[in-house]
């Protein structure tokens, strides 16, 4: 190599070191996006979110929030809250979003995500008595159900017939079906599943299914994400499978 050579090597060299010095520190400059804030009913149970020490450790909540945040560059924050505080909690921004809900629960100036968790709502009935075919089958007679919970479709169809008994949780509510104080209870099928396998046993009739839908997300509109982002990354866990998995770790778990 002559000596112009070497040094036009030497001058290239020294321009890349300093061309990857500069790019290692704009990327240790730029600070690390903060993480998404996800809204949790610290009410909820299993298999939709399982609590320890005032921690979310399971379920529906978690794996989906966690999934989220990954899509969206960030780390999962769950802020566990009463049921009546999560509204408010969005309003303010203090969380960026909270899923698994519909618009008519939660009322307020939100955006909503596109549907996307498959959710079915059914009316459970032990073997003691007849097994309902229609809602009208329950009319007059007391259905457990949730407090502060809404029923639409009851409501409807039944009027002044629908007789509720309200409970605190769908499990609370199906003890009462196992210990023969109430004989109908309104609950989701993931719900019933985990229970009747993992809590006392029950002998019911084949649940009427009452609606299914599917779930979304509530945006905060002073959160840290815009509602197009989350249907993006929602896109992306629909399309990767990521949604499926999650149900079906926990339908695995119960076989």
């Amino acid at each position: 190599m002559d000596r112009q050579a070497y040094t036009d090597w030497v001058k290239r060299a020294g321009q890349a070191l300093i061309a990857v010095i500069v790019t290692m520190g704009s990327a240790a400059a730029v600070p690390p996006l903060p993480p998404l804030v996800v809204a949790v009913d610290n009410g909820t149970e299993m298999p939709m979110a399982g609590f320890r020490d005032n921690h979310l450790t399971a379920g529906f909540h978690k794996e989906l929030g966690e999934a989220l945040a990954g899509k969206l560059g960030r780390e999962a924050s769950f802020l566990l809250l009463p049921r009546k505080r999560i509204a408010m909690a969005l309003e303010a921004g203090q969380a960026d979003l909270v899923c698994l809900y519909l618009p008519q629960w939660l009322p307020g100036k939100f955006e909503w995500t596109r549907g996307f968790f498959p959710v079915s709502e059914v009316l459970v009935t032990d073997t003691t008595v007849p097994q309902p075919h229609a809602l009208q089958d329950v009319a007059e007679i007391p259905v457990a159900t949730i407090l502060g919970y809404y029923y639409p479709e009851f409501d409807k169809a039944l009027g002044q017939g629908f007789i509720r008994d309200d409970g605190h949780s769908s499990s609370g509510n199906l003890r009462k079906m196992a210990a023969g104080r109430l004989h109908h209870a309104i609950t989701q099928q993931n719900t019933l599943d985990y229970y009747l396998k993992v809590d006392e046993k029950l002998s019911i009739h084949p649940p009427l299914v009452v609606k299914s839908y599917k779930a979304q997300c509530a945006v905060s509109p002073k959160g840290a994400v815009q509602v197009s982002k989350v249907n993006k990354a929602i896109e992306q866990l629909i399309k990767d499978g990521s949604v499926s998995k999650i149900i079906s770790n926990y339908q695995n778990r119960l076989k």
